[in-house]
Formats: structure tokens, sequence, C-alpha cells
């Protein structure tokens, strides 16, 4: 073949840019290269894939003098069974357990890039400094995207078709306004930072958030620490055995001296707050022309929190969180590079951006707050994943995924310090086998007696709140199970 016919099939070529290689940016790569006619460019601006599972001890900035990407802390293991965690088409190693540490799910993306060959089309120690859009007569724009090579200093600028933001977002941390906090005389700590307990060691630690990170932390520094203070907001106190030096109090309103004050007029000394209180979204490349806007914790304006409804050649992948990401990215960017590749027809921008409009003045109306507009939560995600898939024309999620995390789900509240003491074993027909130190444990029996258990203890401890709890989360997951 002449020069010339390979430079012409070349321009044909659609370039789809992405910018990250962690596991959304992975897996962006790996479906275009999936498609006849298309090519990625991932540019990572650290110099190994993983994003935020590629751990470092080291915190504050790195070598280049950017900010610390990760958040693991060194003793991580999965708040999710891998069973549920994997790429559909890429399950992890068999093993002995379902809950893996960190180390592990780095080594998984690092054999997903060899296996589908993506490490050539990855730029490390590219950092993207400007997106621009590069509007058309019609069609969607392009997308001149503005790097700098770390190494060498130099900037160069590539122009794409499309292109994938897929920067994560767990390494910005979002730290409360508290009232008085300049007249705490202990020290500040954000999760994002958090690396190993013995610093705490005979401290008084207020631990200010109880979702995933906030609860693993806490156990961590129980057996370090001389109090943990577990301050949350959630309607009931969290029904499972907890460390004896773990005391659970409302959320923390003012600060003092030497402690804080809590939402029920409660006050107690303290050492240390370690804010586990989320991450915020950021675009810092992206300029004013790209049009995107974070108002309330909420990513505008994109359809079915993934395309720019504007730029439907623009999408972000992995801004829904309390989520399983893996599976999420992959059902997403499957959706968009059908798009792309003309298999799948959008809306219009202006049938997008209504559609937008509309989910969330719903998410208001159910009496959610704005804020979590994109919290879909591990069972509400799975409609999004069936569109998803419905759209890519692709297989929707297995049926063993919604069992696995109802089950969980109700250990996550109901048994937290053994929640990942379980294995998983997935049937050919989608059933799910729950074992315990080798043995098949009687699932639905177990779980009924610790909502029984969690029912009690919740009633004892508040009986007025505890009405809507039990209304609205614990029956409803307990019926899910018995007919999964």
């Amino acid at each position: 073949m002449t020069q010339s016919r390979l430079g012409s099939i070349f321009r044909r070529m659609k370039h789809v840019g992405v910018i990250g290689a962690g596991a959304a940016g992975l897996c962006a790569a790996r479906h275009i290269l999936a498609n006849q006619g298309m090519v990625p460019i991932v540019w990572e601006q650290s110099e190994k894939v993983g994003g935020t599972w590629n751990f470092t001890p080291q915190t504050g900035t790195d070598k280049h003098g950017l900010p610390i990407h990760s958040s693991m802390y060194q003793n991580l293991k999965t708040n999710l069974p891998k069973e549920v965690m994997a790429f559909p088409d890429f399950p992890f190693p068999e093993g002995d357990e379902s809950f893996l540490h960190h180390s592990q799910v780095q080594k998984y993306l690092e054999i997903y890039t060899e296996h589908f060959d993506l490490y050539p089309y990855i730029k490390f120690s590219h950092h993207v400094e400007e997106v621009k859009p590069i509007i058309k007569d019609s069609g969607p724009p392009s997308w001149s995207i503005k790097v700098k090579d770390l190494n060498s200093g130099e900037f160069s600028t590539t122009v794409c078709d499309a292109l994938l933001v897929c920067n994560g977002h767990y390494s910005i941390p979002r730290v409360p306004v508290i009232k008085d906090i300049e007249n705490f005389k202990g020290s500040q700590i954000h999760s994002h930072n958090y690396r190993e307990p013995s610093p705490y060691t005979g401290n008084r630690v207020v631990v200010l958030g109880a979702s995933a990170s906030g609860l693993d932390i806490m156990l961590e520094l129980a057996p370090y620490a001389k109090e943990v203070l577990l301050s949350h907001n959630l309607p009931v106190a969290i029904p499972s055995d907890l460390p004896s030096n773990v005391r659970q109090v409302r959320g923390v309103v003012a600060a003092s001296e030497n402690g804080f004050i809590f939402g029920d007029g409660t006050s107690a000394e303290a050492d240390i707050i370690l804010y586990c209180t989320g991450y915020e979204y950021t675009f810092p490349f992206l300029t004013k022309e790209c049009n995107v806007t974070i108002e309330d914790n909420v990513v505008k304006p994109l359809y079915k929190h993934l395309i720019h409804s504007t730029f439907p050649s623009l999408a972000f992948i992995g801004i829904p969180f309390q989520i399983c990401p893996f599976p999420l990215f992959d059902f997403q960017v499957q959706f968009f590079v059908a798009s792309v590749a003309g298999r799948l027809t959008l809306p219009s921008p202006a049938e997008m951006a209504a559609w937008s409009s509309k989910d969330l003045e719903q998410h208001r109306r159910d009496g959610h707050e704005g804020r979590h507009y994109h919290r879909l939560g591990l069972i509400h995600q799975l409609p999004f994943l069936e569109d998803w898939a419905e759209g890519a024309k692709i297989a929707p999620p297995g049926k063993h995924i919604k069992t696995i995390l109802y089950i969980v789900g109700l250990r996550f509240i109901l048994s937290h310090p053994s929640f990942k003491k379980s294995k998983f074993t997935v049937q050919e027909d989608g059933g799910v086998i729950e074992r315990r130190g080798g043995a098949e444990v009687y699932t639905k029996l177990e779980l009924t007696w610790l909502l029984a258990r969690g029912l009690i203890w919740i009633l004892w401890r508040d009986f007025p709140r505890s009405l809507g709890f039990l209304s609205s989360y614990a029956w409803d997951r307990l019926a899910k199970v018995f007919h999964s």
C-alpha cells in the first residue's frame, strides 16, 4: 500500500481523545479500539495506568508540583466484591477472596491494559492544559486539546473528533464549612491524605462522615486511637456492632479550641478531625467555550449523567457515585462510542436538555437534595446500566449483580466490621452462593436474624427516627433478597 493511501486512511479515522488512564480511561480506549475506523489518544499525567488505584504513600504534590491524584490508603480493600466490580467482558482472576486489596485492583487494570494492547495509545506524563470546542457549520464540534509533556516541558495541540473526560472525581477534597473551625487547635485532615492509622495512636479522633470511606477508616483507627467519634447525620445510628472505643454522634456544627459541638447540642474533646466528606467535581482544563458548569454538585449540561447535551461529541465517564464503577464505565463508554460510530442516534440537543431538566426536577420532587443528583446508588444505578446497554445494543448487566448488591448492602449496615469476609460464587444461571470461612452461608436466614437484631437495636436507641428508616430501607432490601 502506498504512503499516500495510508495517509488517506489515517485522515479518515476518527480520533477520539481520552483524558486519563484510570479505569474509566482504559475502558474508553479498549472500546474505541474495538470500533473499526476509530483510534484513541489517551493522556495521563502520571507514569502508570490506574488512576486513583495507583497507590502512593506520598501526599500533597508530586515531583511535577501537581496535586497527588490517588486517594488510596495502605490497607484499603474494596467495598464491593469482585463479582460485581469487574468489567463485564474481563473478570478478575479467581481467588479465595471477593473483597480485594487495592494492589490487586491495580494489577487487574495493568493486565487489562496489556490484554487489550492499550499501552501504545497512552501518552504518560502528559498533563491536559486546555480543551476548546471547534464549532462546525453542521454536526457536533471537534475538540482542540492542548497538553504539556511533563518531562520535556513542551506543549502540543491535538484535534480530536470526539472526547471522553475520564479524569476521576476522587482527588479534590470537599471540606465542609464548620463554625469557628479556626479556633480548633488540633489537626485537620481529609481522607484523601490518609494513608495508615499509626499516626493516630492515643488520640481522640472525630471521623466526620459515615459513607464507605468514613466507616472503613473508623475501623482502621479503632485499634490505635484512644477514642473514635463517628460523626454523621444519617437518619438513625448505624445498627451494627462496632469497636468498644467507637461512639456515634451527630454531625459537627461548630468547633472549639479543644473539640467539637454536634447537631444535638452535645460536645466532646478531640485531638484530630478527619474529614470523610467526599470530593469535588473539577475540570480545570475546560475553557468557558465548553459550556460546562457545576451547580450545587450537579455537572451540567449532561444527558443521562454522561453526554454533553449541546456538544454531543463530548462525554464525561464516571460522574455518578455510589455505584459499581467498572461496569458503569463500560456501559457508559459503549453507549457514547455507539453514538460516535453512528449506530445510535441521540435525541436533538434541545430534547436532551429537556430530558436532563425534567430528570433533575423529578429527583427533587422525590425528596432528594439537588447536590445528590449524581448519587445513583447501588440499586438505582441498574436501570441506567440497562438503558445504556439497550442503546449500545449490548447485553445488560447479569442478574447476579442485583442479588449481590442487596446482600452486601444489608451486611454493610447490619454487620459492618465483618461484611468483607463473605466470598461469592456466581452460578451459570445467575444464582449466587455466599460462603464464609469456606462454608456455605444460609444467607436469607442469617440476614433475617441480622435485620431483626438491627431493628431492635434501632428501636431501643431512637424510636421516633427509626420509623422512617424501617419503612424506607431495611424491609425493602430484605424483601428484594428473598425474591432474588
